[in-house]
């Protein structure tokens, strides 16, 4: 079982970045994955989460409305699509299998950092 995120880098106030969670080892019908991120000095936080097979879809009240996240099954792969980005969101942004959002998590990928910075 592995996660791969890619996508995370540096951009100003108001960009957007678009986060990709590659799954191997299992299939994403059958799991949901949330995404996390821990601010410099602040602890981890759950940021957003879709269930297995993407029928349902959580935010955090931070991420309400500027993230979307999303499942290509047929790539086995979930996204986080950030726009207006603020310099608040600058994290490590991590991916993570679980049985059901807001269960405990079964694996975490090896995380990305966002940057958000004029």
């Amino acid at each position: 079982v592995q996660l791969v995120e890619s996508g995370g880098g540096l951009v100003q106030p108001g960009g957007s970045l678009r986060l990709s969670c590659a799954a191997s080892g299992f299939t994403l019908d059958y799991y949901a994955i949330g995404w996390f991120r821990q601010p410099p000095g602040k602890e981890r936080e759950g940021v957003s989460c879709i269930s297995g097979g993407g029928g349902s879809t959580f935010y955090s009240d931070s991420a309400k409305g500027r993230f979307t996240i999303s499942t290509d099954n047929d790539k086995n792969t979930v996204y986080l699509q950030m726009n207006t980005l603020e310099p608040e969101d600058t994290a490590v942004y991590w991916c993570a299998s679980t049985n059901r959002c807001g269960g405990g998590v079964d694996f975490w990928g090896q995380g990305t950092q966002v940057t958000v910075s004029s």
